[in-house]
């Protein structure tokens, strides 16, 4: 595509923020409008280096807010990258209702404001949670069925199946995109890499859930934008693109990395009772996003971790804002009240 005014929904959270940073450095012609409705994940601090930046723009609103998205796609708008959603698989169990309002509704509201406005090209950001749970040797591709077992995952294959039924019946120019489990700068704590890493810096206990061997794909969240990136140029309409790494790892191993890198012991681990629904592998095939898109992950998974733990070490200023903004008495009830150790010591658990 040439020039291009890009509207990105939910850019102050933790993959549109690296997106619209990553976006704006490779793209020097292009401008990008940043719709988020800064919620407890949204953080404007994660732009302050791009802030004053005459290509980019902060609006303040909801995608579920039908006048004001038609009023920002009125403007002119070549194309939309929606990352916008709520994400948090635990906030889904304890309440689907906002999952289905912004990730279906709002999903859906947008699309039909992008339609109206003519928009060129509408990337849906999704997830790889939308597949399920992968059996040992399995790795999805974009044709394998939808079985989502949580209800963040069924708002999001709701959001998908939308998509693909507005691009069958009005020709939306949309194409999907689901990606595997992100880590990286400024991601919010109550994912599980950015929790451990705050937890274990304050010395604090770090719930692992079950036995800590569930397997995910780990992908360096600057990959996952070069690979947007590859969509929103390369990327046939009506298409879906899986975003993988290659890099499977269990939850347990991930978390003694990063108390290696740390310096921390292993005895701050604490095994509790296991997600409700929580699926045992994630694992994507990628191959048609290597082969038309020309995108492959670039970091490994340890230099990412590194690059990681770096990064929050550096920046504890940012940590302990969020901090102050109430990840802790969420995680304090959630997690510290139901942490009843499992009877099994940190070895007996990686043996299962």
């Amino acid at each position: 595509m040439n020039t291009m005014k890009l509207l990105v929904t939910g850019g102050a959270g933790f993959i549109g923020s690296n997106f619209i940073r990553y976006f704006l450095a490779q793209h020097r012609e292009d401008s990008i409008l940043n719709l988020d409705k800064l919620t407890y994940s949204g953080n404007l601090e994660t732009l302050r280096d791009v802030e004053q930046d005459p290509r980019y723009t902060f609006v303040r609103g909801d995608v579920g807010d039908r006048r004001k998205v038609q009023e920002i796609l009125s403007s002119g708008f070549e194309a939309v990258l929606h990352c916008a959603a709520e994400t948090h698989v635990d906030r889904s169990i304890l309440g689907a209702s906002a999952f289905v309002k912004t990730n279906v509704q709002g999903t859906q509201c947008l699309m039909d404001a992008a339609r109206e406005a003519g928009i060129k090209r509408f990337v849906l950001v999704s997830t790889d949670e939308v597949y399920g749970s992968a059996l040992a040797g399995e790795k999805f591709t974009e044709d394998s069925p939808l079985a989502p077992n949580s209800p963040y995952a069924a708002s999001k294959a709701g959001a998908d199946l939308l998509a693909r039924a507005y691009f069958r019946t009005f020709r939306f120019p949309v194409i999907i995109t689901r990606c595997t489990n992100n880590y990286g700068p400024y991601q919010y704590p109550e994912k599980f890499i950015p929790l451990l890493l705050m937890r274990a810096m304050e010395g604090e206990s770090i719930p692992v859930y079950g036995d800590g061997l569930q397997v995910r794909d780990w992908i360096w969240v600057k990959d996952h934008c070069a690979g947007l990136d590859a969509v929103l140029c390369k990327g046939r309409e009506g298409e879906i693109y899986n975003l993988g790494a290659g890099n499977e790892w269990p939850n347990l191993e991930i978390a003694r990395r990063i108390l290696g890198l740390l310096g921390k012991p292993e005895s701050l681990l604490t095994f509790v009772q296991d997600r409700p629904g929580h699926d045992r592998r994630y694992a994507l095939d990628f191959a048609k996003a290597r082969r038309e898109l020309g995108w492959t992950p670039q970091t490994t998974l340890e230099e990412g971790l590194k690059q990681t733990v770096e990064w929050y070490t550096s920046n504890l200023e940012w940590v302990r804002h969020v901090a102050a903004r109430g990840y802790r008495a969420y995680y304090r009830k959630h997690y510290d009240r139901r942490a009843a150790t499992l009877a099994k010591v940190l070895d007996q658990g990686s043996k299962n």
